[in-house]
C-alpha cells in the first residue's frame, strides 16, 4: 500500500530548474537528477527548454538531427507525444531542443494565452510520468515564464560563489509575479548548492549565507566541483552513466533522494563528507 502512495503521490509532478544567472550547474542538475529518479524506477520527462540545447545533448541526442522539438510543441506545430525522446536510460524520456526555439519567443509574442502554452501542451502528457524535470533557459523571458506556469514548483540551483545570491532577489520578484497572476500554486521545491569547494573558505559562507535566505528549503546535499561532471556530457551521458562511482554521482544520486522525500542513506558525518569533498576536489583542480 505504501509503494502505491507514493506512486500516486508523485503522478505527474513538474518541476522547474530556474536561475537566470548562467553557470550555475542548471543543467548539470537537471540531466543528472532526471537520470537518478529514472533509476530509482521513477517514469521521468526531461524537458529541454533552452535554445542551446545542452540538456539534449548531455543524454547523447543529436540536437541537430531532429525532426520535432519543444520549439513544434510550443507552437501547436505537432503533438507534444510527437517530440518525447527515449534515452539510453530505461525510465528517463526526453523532449530536446535547438536553436529553433530562439524563434519561439519571438513567434509568441502576439500570442493568446502565451504564457500557458507549455502547461496546455502538458496536460495530455502530465499523468503518464512520475516526475516530469524543465530545464529552462538563464533568462527570465517567456520561455522561462511558461515553465512556471505550468510548473509545480521551482528548483533553484545556486554556485558556492562570490555574489552567489546576487540576482536572486529579481528570480524571487519573478517567482512572486508568476503567482499572483498565473500559477498561484507554484512553490519552491528546493535551493540547491553547486559547485563547492571546501578548501575555500568562501564556499562555507555562501553555504551559510543561503540557509539564513532560504531557511529549510536549502537542500542538505551540496555538489561539490567534480571534474567527472564536467567530462560527462561531452559523452553525452549523465554522471551515472559515465562514472557512478565518482563523489559528483553520488551527490546526484542523495539529491534525487531528498526530491522524493527519502532519508539520505548515506550515513557518514559532516566531517567525513568534508573530508571526501577535500580530496576529490584536489584530484579535480590537477586536470
Amino acid at each position: 500500500m505504501w509503494n502505491i502512495w507514493k506512486i500516486r503521490y508523485f503522478m505527474g509532478k513538474i518541476i522547474a530548474i530556474c536561475n537566470q544567472k548562467g553557470g550555475v550547474g542548471k543543467t548539470t542538475t537537471a540531466v543528472n537528477l532526471s537520470a537518478f529518479l529514472a533509476l530509482d524506477g521513477r517514469k521521468t520527462l526531461l524537458i529541454d527548454a533552452d535554445p542551446q540545447g545542452n540538456t539534449s545533448s548531455g543524454v547523447g541526442i543529436d540536437k541537430n538531427a531532429l525532426q520535432y522539438t519543444i520549439y513544434h510543441a510550443l507552437l501547436g506545430k505537432t503533438e507534444i507525444s510527437d517530440t518525447i525522446m527515449q534515452t539510453e536510460i530505461e525510465n528517463l524520456s526526453i523532449i530536446p531542443s535547438n536553436l529553433d526555439l530562439i524563434g519561439a519567443e519571438v513567434e509568441l509574442v502576439g500570442a493568446i494565452g502565451r504564457e500557458y502554452k507549455l502547461k496546455n501542451a502538458l496536460i495530455a502528457i502530465k499523468d503518464s510520468f512520475d516526475f516530469i524535470i524543465i530545464d529552462s533557459p538563464p533568462s527570465l523571458g517567456l520561455l522561462t515564464v511558461n515553465a512556471l506556469t505550468a510548473s509545480d514548483s521551482v528548483l533553484i540551483p545556486i554556485q558556492c560563489e562570490f555574489y552567489a545570491l546576487e540576482g536572486l532577489g529579481q528570480l524571487t520578484k519573478t517567482l512572486g509575479l508568476v503567482q499572483q497572476n498565473l500559477n498561484p500554486s507554484l512553490q519552491i521545491e528546493g535551493v540547491l548548492l553547486t559547485m563547492a569547494d571546501y578548501r575555500t573558505k568562501l564556499t562555507g559562507e555562501v553555504i551559510a549565507e543561503a540557509r539564513n535566505y532560504f531557511k529549510d528549503k536549502v537542500y542538505e546535499t551540496v555538489i561539490p566541483r567534480n571534474i567527472k561532471l564536467t567530462e560527462a556530457p561531452s559523452f553525452g551521458k549523465p554522471i551515472a552513466l559515465y562514472d557512478m562511482a565518482s563523489i559528483g554521482a553520488k551527490k546526484y544520486q542523495q539529491l534525487a533522494q531528498e526530491v522524493q522525500g527519502l532519508e539520505i542513506s548515506q550515513a557518514v558525518d559532516n566531517r567525513n563528507v568534508i573530508d571526501n569533498l577535500v580530496g576529490e576536489t584536489t584530484e579535480s583542480s590537477g586536470e
